[in-house]
């Protein structure tokens, strides 16, 4: 290694992929400064962020051995990280610093002011939380252009040409027209953008480090940004007499064919045209800052120290021919079979996300059997990470996501999404019971009681929905009284502020934000704001209501979710150290110059790695090319570099799914380039894929036999109703179900208006119109408008149902009517009875029953739909008819009695063009194979003997599904295990 730059030649090294670079770096700066103890002391060494600084660190430590003073270690700051320069790069004693950066949010929130603005004057208005989404893209442009030294200027001398569409021009337009009135708004906040503070600062240090060199060892290493102000930072470094830059992975063995090919091009000196350059290549972003240094390649050595923790350096080949740009990939067949060979590295290839989980859970949990072996979990995959953590605490082993977690899916966060959900939906049930049940809300002594009131609250809000708002609730729980209408009574005052800010119409954000933090502190006390995430909530609320003056004057409170939601989802809550010393799960940024024994290399799927490219809103990729911006696909490049990097530790595992949650996936292209160049060679991690599927595997699987209990007669009803006679014959498990365990099935909440719900709302239309109006007819037109017209009736089923129900309605009032010419007169509605037969009592509840010319009764069912066939009824089933007849016959109804002449249903359903019609399950003379009417409330009778007497008298068991052609309903299939062993051969 040199001592120094050599005359007009700058000092340049890059530590290859396969080794370990904190540690090769560590190796080699402590050699450089020999045996001088304060020699590292004086240094000082520049890396790319935090995370970088802090794996340096640990090598220092690992390499010291004992005692060591370290060497000043800074941080350029990561953009993307949202890391500011670090304070040695901007010192607070500078005589003449340039203007602070506008803190985030207020910029965030006067773009999309300038966006809603211009969106109106052009005639295509955006609500509040869309301009504050395309202010965060439009924000990223603009950076581009900052950091890329592109004057906006630039835009007006771009010719747009015909094949720009209509969109792009008017979005261009947009954003010309913004970037012309943001100067403004900066000279009137005196202040700059952060990307100008930074490139500000790093030029005034390299003038500075230009004019008086540092004494000490000043070193710049991993450095991966290709920003034009830090490759002149990097070149001053470079050309200092005790200055060094280290670069990462940079591949001095690519030819030069392939090396020229990745770009940037001239332009053509006859077609004027420029060659599109390979940014999607590991190396571009190294050429590109080479090209901005002002180096050639040649001039870079190799770091010759290694660190510890290095592969061989066959795989770094390896790897860098998988990678080749693809008009190169012709000469994998004249590859020697050495420099094919990836050993080390293992492949497995899983089903599901599930097991990809499982399976780097199991990696990383095996190698803690070796003492000191480290091992790390490399993905741009979230949710894999989270999946991995909780599959390790199976082991009791904790693990630290390094990349973080975004705050719109920790506790505090969805609780202020929760609430602002529920407020802008005007307290629909599932948005109110997602909020009272939070795990925030009334943590400590008063969870339990607090949990026992939303528990009764949940029962009472399942079915369609009740009226909206606050009131709409406690009306809807006035109904019936018991612990739930208590308990809102307490709760309710709580949310009226909140409440009652979301119904006042569009006002300003900074109020309606002071409304939600205040309504949440209510709920949840201090402990909503405690710990990493609730700090982390505290500032974003603090910060974004301090700068939302700045924003749109006036917002919409239904937007406020959609708001809160792309804000939230951009805060990345990272954790506090804790989790085990040997492991760690890093995302993609984070993982640069970090190392371990074992490096698992997760979520190998096209989309996840490489990712895919955010599209730009605002300016066309004509545009951008045109302007000298980087392509939307370089982000694949430095993906492919990051994988890459991270292959060069001694053992690597790359892992895929099959699938991902919805559908197939694609393998990832870098998957697929290992594959294609290893060919036989790429060892697959066989025994690791079946550990994972042995792992959970239960063996052998036993199917549940058909259930069949059988309680003694001690249990076993001796009341049944009218209703439960088919289900009791049909499927006696679920009558046993329903009956003896007193598991009664649930309506969802906020539940669609099911042919039950319908029929429920009928019957209380007709009996509201039998108790108050007599069966006047001109009335029940009436009872149905006023039914419809309740604000609690279902929007679905006030346009859907209103103009079928009407018609129904007014068929039955002409119906009776007509019949009331013949002699025959409503008799009773709505009514109730029971009588005592064959030892049990039998129930039941009519509809409506009439009284014939002849002094018989008529037996009358509504259905909303179709009525049962002759053919249920023949096989002894759907005789509630014949039984309500047998209890009338019987006395058992207060208000009438007689004998049964006619049993029929008046169904609202269509026949023949027509709403309403009359079906008997009978016929005097048993004609179309139907009962005889005489005959009908006798064979109800002993059908209903014998089924009573099997299964509630006597001792049968409750054999489930019995005749599974009349046990329709499935409330009590999972109960059951239905799918275990219905239709199994036995």
């Amino acid at each position: 290694m040199a001592d120094s730059a050599t005359a007009g030649r700058p000092t340049l090294y890059t530590i290859p992929a396969h080794r370990a670079f904190a540690d090769a770096l560590v190796a080699g700066l402590m050699r450089h400064a020999g045996r001088d103890p304060l020699a590292l002391a004086r240094a000082l060494v520049v890396l790319p962020n935090n995370r970088a600084v802090k794996a340096v660190t640990e090598a220092f430590v690992r390499a010291s051995g004992g005692g060591l003073v370290l060497p000043r270690l800074v941080a350029l700051g990561d953009p993307e990280m949202g890391e500011a320069v670090g304070a040695a790069l901007d010192p607070a004693d500078d005589i003449d610093p340039p203007l602070p950066a506008v803190p985030p949010y207020q910029r965030r929130m006067i773009l999309a002011r300038l966006v809603s603005e211009e969106r109106a004057r052009e005639g295509h208005p955006v609500d509040a939380a869309e301009a504050v989404r395309l202010a965060g893209e439009l924000a990223r442009t603009l950076d581009q252009l900052l950091v890329e030294e592109v004057p906006p200027t630039r835009l007006r001398d771009i010719e747009l040409g015909p094949e720009l569409t209509e969109h792009w021009r008017r979005a261009l337009a947009t954003f010309e027209i913004v970037l012309q009135r943001w100067p403004g708004e900066l000279v009137r906040l005196e202040r700059i953008d952060a990307a100008t503070r930074r490139s500000a600062l790093l030029d005034r240090l390299a003038q500075h480090w230009r004019n008086a060199p540092p004494a000490g060892i000043v070193c710049a290493a991993g450095v991966t940004d290709s920003a034009p102000a830090v490759a002149r930072l990097l070149r001053c470094i470079a050309d200092m007499p005790h200055g060094m830059v280290v670069f990462a992975g940079l591949d001095l063995a690519l030819p030069d064919e392939e090396w020229d090919a990745l770009g940037p091009h001239d332009p053509h000196p006859v077609t004027g045209l420029t060659r599109r350059s390979i940014e999607t290549h590991p190396q571009f972003d190294a050429k590109l800052m080479l090209l901005r240094m002002g180096v050639a390649r040649g001039e870079v050595q190799i770091w010759r120290e290694g660190g510890g923790h290095d592969a061989d350096a066959a795989r770094g080949r390896a790897i860098a021919n998988a990678l080749a740009p693809a008009d190169f990939t012709g000469k994998w067949t004249q590859i020697a079979a050495e420099d094919r060979r990836l050993k080390g590295v293992t492949a497995a290839e899983l089903a599901t996300p599930a097991e990809e989980a499982q399976a780097i859970a199991l990696v990383l949990r095996e190698a803690l059997e070796v003492p000191e072996r480290t091992a790390a979990l490399v993905t741009p995959d979230r949710a894999l990470a989270r999946r991995v953590a909780a599959h390790l605490g199976r082991w009791g082993i904790g693990i630290d996501d390094s990349a973080g977690r975004p705050l719109s899916i920790l506790p505090p966060g969805t609780l202020l999404l929760a609430l602002a959900e529920a407020a802008a939906q005007r307290f629909s049930p599932l948005a109110l019971l997602a909020l009272l049940k939070h795990p925030l809300v009334r943590s400590g002594e008063d969870r339990l009681p607090w949990l026992d009131g939303a528990r009764a609250l949940d029962r009472r809000l399942r079915g369609p929905r009740p009226a909206a708002g606050l009131d709409g609730i406690a009306g809807h729980l006035e109904e019936r009284k018991g612990t739930a209408e208590t308990w809102w009574a307490d709760v309710q005052p709580l949310l009226m502020p909140l409440a009652g800010a979301f119904d006042q119409g569009p006002q300003p954000l900074a109020s309606l934000l002071a409304c939600l933090r205040e309504t949440a502190q209510t709920l949840c006390g201090d402990n909503l704001w405690s710990g990493l995430a609730g700090r982390a909530a505290a500032e974003f609320l603090a910060d974004l209501e301090a700068e939302a003056p700045a924003g749109p004057p006036r917002i919409d409170p239904r937007e406020v979710p959609h708001l809160l939601r792309t804000l939230l989802d951009e805060v990345a809550v990272r954790p506090a150290p804790g989790g085990h010393p040997r492991l760690a799960i890093y995302g993609l940024i984070e993982a640069r110059l970090q190392t371990a024994d074992v490096m698992v290399l997760g979520g190998l799927n096209e989309g996840v790695w490489p990712g895919r490219p955010a599209p730009d809103p605002w300016l066309a990729p004509r545009i951008r090319m045109e302007l000298g911006l980087p392509g939307l696909e370089r982000r694949v490049g430095t993906a492919a570099h990051d994988f890459a990097q991270a292959l060069g530790a001694p053992r690597a595992v790359v892992t895929r799914a099959r699938r991902d949650a919805k559908s197939p996936a694609l393998a990832s292209r870098l998957w697929l380039r290992l594959q294609a160049l290893a060919g036989d060679r790429f060892e697959r991690a066989s025994a690791l894929e079946g550990w994972t599927r042995a792992l959970d595997d239960p063996g052998e699987h036993l199917p549940a036999d058909r259930p069949a209990p059988s309680p003694p007669a001690l249990l076993r009803p001796r009341v049944i109703s009218v209703t439960e006679v088919d289900r009791l014959k049909a499927d006696p498990y679920a009558f046993y179900a329903r009956r003896v365990l007193g598991l009664m099935p649930l309506d969802p909440v906020d539940a669609d208006p099911s042919a039950a719900w319908r029929g429920t709302a009928v019957h209380d239309i007709l009996e509201q119109w039998w108790k108050q109006d007599g069966c006047t007819v001109d009335t029940l037109r009436l009872r149905a408008k006023a039914m419809l017209d309740d604000e609690r009736t279902h929007p679905m089923m006030r346009a859907l149902w209103q103009p079928r129900l009407l018609e129904a309605i007014d068929w039955i009032a002409g119906a009776i009517v007509a019949q009331g010419e013949d002699g025959r007169s409503v008799a009773s509605a709505e009514g109730k009875g029971k009588i005592e037969i064959a030892g049990v009592t039998l129930s039941g509840r009519y509809d409506r029953i009439d009284r014939l010319a002849d002094g018989r009764l008529a037996v009358i069912d509504y259905k909303t739909g179709k009525p049962p066939s002759p053919t249920a009824v023949r096989a002894g089933f759907s005789l509630q008819l014949g039984l309500l007849g047998l209890i009338a016959e019987r006395g058992g109804f207060a208000d009438v009695s007689g004998t049964a002449g006619a049993f029929e249903y008046w169904s609202l359903g269509k026949k023949r063009d027509a709403f309403g019609y009359i079906e008997s399950p009978v016929d005097p003379e048993g004609k179309r194979d139907k009962i005889p009417t005489a005959e009908f409330t006798s064979i109800a009778a002993h059908n209903f003997t014998e089924v009573v007497g099997e299964w509630l008298t006597g001792s049968a068991a409750f054999t489930a599904k019995l005749v599974p052609e009349y046990a329709p309903y499935a409330e009590y299939d999972q109960l059951m295990r239905r799918d275990e062993w219905y239709g199994r051969e036995r």
